[in-house]
């Protein structure tokens, strides 16, 4: 095979020529989950991964989750809300440490559920659940409006299942919709690493790299909590920032950054094979 030239296996068995577009381009990495697999693609893309992994370490509260799980059970709750695949995931395996997992799944059964996220949707779905309200485009803005069109929720006792980064806005935000709002936090991210958060800062200010790619907005999050103005300059100049959905993609737009690439597909592998068509249909320029 070329080396200007990749293939991949199709499901049936057969085989797509693709032309690696990512030739010479250094694409830095923002995940730490999954990052040994978009590094090979990368490579296998012609391009040469850097990792920064700034999504910072995930922190289980045991005594919290057993709480929240204990809670949800004795508690009537007219609506569930699940944000997170993590955080339904979280509160399962603490429902059988707890030797509740039956009446965890019989309880979300007779409850109303509303959930965020494409992991959430399969946890449901491999649990054989259903929801009367999904966000259509994995945002929360768009799980509350739908949600707003539920008539007689004034006075309404609501479980949120969320995490640290959003859930005093969001816990108001179904306040101001009417809903008696009880918070269940299963985990929390922790700081990312100090050193590979400066380190990614610099390779963005340097420009040395032609691309970063983000794939929660926990990343994104972290890395503007300092420099902001000047991250958003170079990222709106040269190196350009690749989100794998919509909700990464928004964060980055409400941090000011104008130039983002999206797939089409929200999946890792399509992210890296599009970034790649990007960049042979894109003449080379000092600018985005």
């Amino acid at each position: 095979m070329n080396e200007k030239y990749c293939n991949y296996l199709t499901d049936d068995g057969g085989i797509i020529i693709h032309m690696k577009g990512l030739n010479g381009k250094i694409i830095g990495v923002a995940a730490a989950r999954k990052a040994d697999v978009i590094s090979t693609l990368i490579q296998k893309n012609g391009g040469t991964p850097k990792l920064f992994p700034i999504q910072g370490e995930q922190q289980l509260n045991e005594s919290i989750c057993e709480e929240n799980v204990r809670e949800l059970l004795v508690t009537h709750f007219d609506m569930v809300v699940l944000t997170t695949g993590v955080g339904a995931e979280t509160l399962e395996n603490t429902a059988h440490r707890l030797n509740q997992h039956s009446n965890f799944i019989q309880k979300l059964e007779r409850s109303t559920l509303a959930i965020r996220g494409s992991k959430t949707l399969k946890w449901i779905k491999n649990n054989s659940l259903s929801a009367k309200f999904i966000a259509e485009d994995g945002t929360m803005d768009s799980l509350l409006a739908a949600m707003a069109t539920e008539q007689a929720y004034t006075g309404k006792h609501l479980f949120l299942q969320a995490y640290n980064q959003d859930d005093v806005n969001l816990k108001k935000s179904l306040e101001n919709l009417g809903y008696h709002v009880y918070l269940s936090k299963p985990y929390q991210f922790m700081p990312p690493d100090d050193k590979t958060l400066k380190d990614l800062k610099q390779a963005i200010l340097d420009q040395s790299l032609d691309a970063v790619i983000f794939t929660s907005k926990t990343q994104v999050q972290n890395l503007f909590q300092t420099s902001a103005e000047q991250i958003v300059k170079a990222l709106n100049k040269k190196v350009l920032a690749v989100a794998v959905g919509k909700v990464t993609a928004a964060e980055l737009g409400k941090k000011g950054v104008i130039n983002v690439f999206q797939p089409e597909k929200q999946k890792m592998g399509a992210l890296v094979v599009e970034l790649s068509d990007y960049y042979i249909k894109t003449p080379p320029t000092d600018e985005f």
